[in-house]
């Protein structure tokens, strides 16, 4: 059984190293937080409350994490940006079988060369994190977004 409350100390790095291995565009590493058989997806926030699957992405392993970060270095050509996360303190919503239920919001600015910061997307983290033997991972990190509208593609990770 997990021990939340060191458990939460754990919780609240592994979003802080999520959120500072984006913000370094050390993309090559985001796969790393997740258990090889994962779910990450970016959704907007009324088909989530509505209970309709469509999402702006949804990978289902690791294995395609890895084949975005192949496809952001590689193949997708973008005007290139810097990204920083402004994230909350995780909620515990419940913990059961080595697994811990957490939200937090998120907010993440957007700069381009040259040009003012901008909010590029915000809303809540929704996740299911599992304690294995290198620490938490998570299982599930569905990314759901407010607004109905992204200002542009969706490139690197939220």
């Amino acid at each position: 059984m997990l021990d939340i409350s060191g458990g939460y100390v754990a919780l609240q790095n592994l979003y802080g190293e999520y959120s500072a291995c984006l913000d370094a565009g050390d993309f090559e590493r985001w796969p790393d937080f997740f258990l090889d058989e994962c779910e990450y997806r970016i959704q907007a926030r009324e088909n989530y409350d509505r209970k309709l699957p469509l999402s702006i992405l949804w990978l289902e392993s690791r294995g395609m994490l890895k084949d975005r970060v192949y496809g952001i270095r590689e193949t997708l050509y973008h005007d290139p940006y810097y990204q920083r996360h402004i994230v909350s303190a995780p909620r515990v919503i419940g913990v059961e079988g080595g697994e811990i239920r957490s939200e937090a919001n998120y907010l993440v600015l957007r700069t381009k060369r040259d040009e003012f910061s901008e909010v590029f997307n915000a809303g809540r983290y929704i996740d299911v994190v599992r304690e294995t033997p290198e620490g938490l991972r998570f299982k599930s990190r569905s990314c759901i977004f407010d607004s109905e509208v992204v200002k542009n593609s969706i490139i690197y990770p939220i």
